[in-house]
């Protein structure tokens, strides 16, 4: 049996992940980052907040790690989109990678990775010219 290799996690924000964007598909490897708003012990879902967003992030298989509300983490996995009767569907985001990363300022962040996001189309339309 052939080993599956795993992806890296595009970086998105919690704001792109709506069933219109790019980054919002089944199984798409992706990492986030967002300020804790709650954490369920029983089911381990915690959901993160970015301004306006939300996100479900399966934790059950992240270890050593503990969760704080109000604290900042980031996260990578891949997405899981279910129908839902609320909205049209739910993506819950399964994690394989949890950290804590408090002190982040999350402007900047946001900042930077619209900054990233511009070198590489520049990178790219400059390698194809």
């Amino acid at each position: 049996m052939a080993a599956m290799a795993i992806k890296h996690g595009e970086l998105v924000t919690l704001e792109e992940l709506n069933p219109s964007s790019p980054f919002f598909k089944q199984g798409a490897s992706v990492r986030v980052t967002g300020k804790l708003q709650e954490y369920t012990v029983e089911t381990a879902i915690a959901v993160v907040a970015d301004g306006n967003a939300t996100l479900k992030i399966d934790t059950q298989h992240l270890r050593d790690i503990s969760f704080r509300i109000g604290s900042v983490y980031q996260f990578i996995g891949e997405l899981l989109i279910q129908p839902d009767s609320e909205v049209l569907f739910q993506a819950i985001l399964q994690a394989r990678v949890g950290r804590i990363a408090d002190g982040i300022d999350l402007s900047l962040y946001h900042q930077s990775l619209q900054l990233l996001r511009q070198f590489q189309a520049d990178h790219l339309n400059n390698s194809t010219s």
